[in-house]
């Protein structure tokens, strides 16, 4: 039986973009920038994930974020409320 990985990881990236979906307010509780890339729930996601985000510093009170996996992401908005939406680029 041949185990294709990458379809592995595109799932385990979609399980925990779809958790974050369903209780964000579990996981983007962050007062900097600094908070969101110590955040251990980061480390869920597959190797090879990137992520990066900008706001809430000098007292901003938005935050953008976006992670993706190769051709997955999760975007992540808080401005009047938190806004997560997730996907494949084509």
């Amino acid at each position: 039986m041949l185990i294709d990985f990458i379809q592995y990881q595109f799932t385990q990236f979609d399980e925990m973009a779809a958790r974050i979906q369903a209780a964000p307010e579990k996981y983007i509780n962050f007062d900097s920038v600094s908070d969101f890339y110590k955040a251990q729930w980061l480390n869920d996601f597959p190797k090879g994930t990137t992520w990066s985000a900008t706001g809430l510093d000098d007292g901003a009170e938005q935050f953008y974020a976006i992670i993706e996996y190769r051709t997955h992401f999760l975007k992540i908005s808080c401005v009047d409320k938190i806004e997560i939406c997730s996907g494949v680029h084509a």
